[in-house]
């Protein structure tokens, strides 16, 4: 195998796992978000916290995972994403943190001040996540600012209207997702009020949705190389069709089949982007010259060889336990079995 096909293959896997993550992320972030108004009383947030506690933990995995694969196959990609999108990712840590300890201390003291507080930590966290991760991406299919000593960020290459855009998108379909899995997970008024909402979320989203697909064909050069492969463009119209056939099962409470349509937008949205991006990791807006690619970023040949030994052993095994604790965990929640987190 040719070092040229190794860095193609660990690009194809980068995307591939950060996909993954960010399908998973949804349910796990939007229940977060939602958790402060579908939850009237205690037992309807134990139903809540069960319903994401074990697995919101396994699925942080593949986020370690992502990191853990930009830093060991495109090293010069990790010293750059992450000196460059410093205070991003570092408050995308804080989000992380803030969203676990919220959900593990809410219940451990009686004091109102005390649940209080973790429930809007929880909240916070969960909303900020989802926020942060689609401001940062958005910036990295909008393209970094260069010059002769290389790329680097500004303030308005984050915070703009097409970053905001991919932020609230990212958030409204984590909603949507999220919405969907308590109507799976639970029974009772909190399962009520969780469908309302999603038959609710469903047409925002999809609007939003087509707004930041609009956007990205006008204001970046993200899909300009799909003019050369027009079959690519499925891709994003993909995202576009199973988001609008989520809308069936939807209306008529077919919940496991309209959160996997859900679940596939959200993972060909990012598919879109990371084949647009491609064969560049950090694209430069104003000069593509300045662009990284996955070939100057790239390890050894060595090194990307022994690690895709090891990722053929290990990605099944990983897949296989989730597979299996979503299994033993199948049940539905209901308000006197629940036992919160």
């Amino acid at each position: 195998m040719s070092y040229e096909t190794l860095t193609i293959i660990w690009f194809s896997i980068w995307g591939l796992i950060w996909a993954i993550y960010f399908v998973l992320e949804g349910y796990t972030a939007g229940t977060g978000i939602l958790f402060p108004f579908l939850a009237k009383k205690e037992e309807e947030q134990r139903q809540l916290q069960e319903s994401i506690g074990p697995f919101w933990g396994s699925n942080e995995v593949w986020l370690i995972t992502a990191g853990g694969v930009t830093f060991a196959a495109f090293p010069e990609t990790y010293g750059t994403m992450f000196s460059t999108f410093y205070i991003p990712l570092y408050l995308i840590l804080f989000a992380l943190f803030f969203r676990a300890t919220g959900l593990e201390f809410m219940h451990k003291s009686n004091s109102s001040l005390w649940k209080q507080s973790w429930k809007w930590a929880f909240f916070s966290g969960s909303l900020l996540i989802p926020f942060l991760f689609g401001l940062t991406f958005s910036a990295l299919f909008r393209g970094l600012s260069s010059n002769e000593h290389g790329l680097y960020i500004t303030f308005s290459d984050v915070i703009n209207a097409y970053g905001i855009l991919g932020g609230s998108t990212f958030v409204l379909l984590s909603l949507l997702s999220s919405a969907i899995w308590i109507s799976i997970k639970t029974e009772g008024a909190v399962q009520k009020r969780a469908t309302l909402l999603a038959k609710k979320i469903w047409p925002i989203s999809s609007g939003f949705l087509s707004l930041f697909f609009i956007a990205t064909t006008n204001q970046t050069s993200l899909f300009n190389s799909f003019a050369n492969e027009p079959v690519l463009w499925l891709i994003p119209g993909f995202a576009l069709l199973f988001i609008l056939f989520a809308g069936i099962p939807i209306v008529y409470n077919k919940w496991g089949m309209g959160f996997a349509f859900v679940s596939l937008s959200i993972f060909t949205l990012f598919a879109a982007g990371f084949t647009g991006m491609f064969p560049n990791m950090l694209p430069a807006r104003m000069n593509s010259s300045f662009s990284l690619t996955l070939y100057e970023a790239a390890g050894s040949e060595l090194n990307l060889t022994i690690m895709l030994w090891i990722t053929f052993f290990i990605v099944p095994v990983v897949i296989l336990y989730q597979i299996w604790m979503y299994r033993i965990f199948r049940g539905k929640i209901t308000e006197k079995n629940a036992r919160g987190y």
